[in-house]
Order: structure tokens, then sequence, then C-alpha cells
């Protein structure tokens, strides 16, 4: 009979230890689930932030050109960040030109000098809704190109900051390439 019980006994704690065991098992298995269900979603999530944050971009770069174009100061310059360290520059191969403005107060007196001596409007270039994205937090690195129908094809890089939830310009390089030559 003890031995009987001590068989029952043993067979209970068995019993008792793979039901434990499945339970762990099968904790971890929905954990498992859930944490890929969660990754998933992240993921979905940062797609959408992601081309959220790109259209936001697309709109102030083509809100920032427009208004160049267009001669509007005002507008112009709420799209730059106005600090110290933001740099401008021009390289165009069409003409042999460079420039390169370093600095707020040197990026606004050189559009400001190039507004009032060339203050009749231009034709605006085609917007940008196709540019690559390198997004950082706060900040984003940005390249496309764009036809001007004065200057002929450009090649853009920005760098973004966002600011106070707007996307502006911290630093702009050009390159003007011109008007495709005819053969």
């Amino acid at each position: 009979m003890y031995i009987a019980a001590c068989k029952q006994k043993a067979i209970s704690v068995r019993s008792k230890l793979i039901v434990a065991f499945l339970l762990v098992v099968l904790s971890y298995t929905v954990s498992c689930k859930n944490a890929t269900n969660q990754e998933t979603e992240n993921a979905t999530n940062q797609a959408h932030s992601s081309e959220e944050e790109k259209a936001a971009i697309i709109k102030a770069l083509n809100d920032e050109t427009k208004a160049a174009f267009q001669r509007n100061y005002e507008s112009w310059q709420e799209k730059w960040v106005h600090d110290s360290t933001i740099t401008k520059t021009y390289i165009n191969f069409a003409d042999s030109s460079f420039s390169e403005s370093v600095g707020w107060n040197e990026i606004s007196s050189f559009v400001k000098t190039f507004i009032e001596q060339h203050p009749e409007p231009e034709p605006v270039p085609t917007l940008v809704n196709d540019i690559d994205v390198r997004l950082y937090e706060n900040g984003a690195w940005v390249s496309y190109e764009q036809q001007d129908s004065l200057r002929g094809l450009k090649r853009e890089t920005r760098l973004m900051e966002k600011i106070n939830g707007q996307w502006r310009i911290a630093g702009m390089h050009t390159t003007i390439y011109g008007l495709a030559k005819e053969k």
C-alpha cells in the first residue's frame, strides 16, 4: 500500500510538473506571438510615420522653392533654420559659377540682395514628388533632381531639421548641370 501510495504521489507530482511545463511553454509561445505582433505593428507604424514625414518634407521643399521663385522673401525665410551653422551652396556647371553662404545672416543677406536685383518672379520649376530621404530622429538627409526651365537639370541635397513640428532647411547644396544640348 505504501509503494502504491508513493507511485500515485509520484504520478501526481509528475503530472503537475508536466502541466507546469506545458503552461510555461504555452506562456512563452503566446508571449513570442505577442512580441512578433508588436514588432509587426511597430514596423507598420514606422513605415506609415516615415511616409508622413516624407510628405511633410516634400511640402516644405516645394513651398520653399515656390517662395524663392515667386520672390516672396517672408515665406521663403520661414522654411529655413536661422542659426550660424547652416550652409547654402550653388555649383553651376553651365556657366562655371559657384557660391557659398555660411550662417543664416549671410544666407538671408544673399537672398535679399538677389531678390532686390532680380525682383521679377521666375517660372517655378517642376515641383518634386519623388525624393530620397534618410530620417534621423528630428533630422533628415534629402536628395532629388529637379528640372528648372531656365537653368536645366539641378541636383539638390538638403539637410532638414524638424523644429516645433515643422521641417526646415538647415543645409542646401545645388548642382546645376544646365539645359540639355540638342544633338
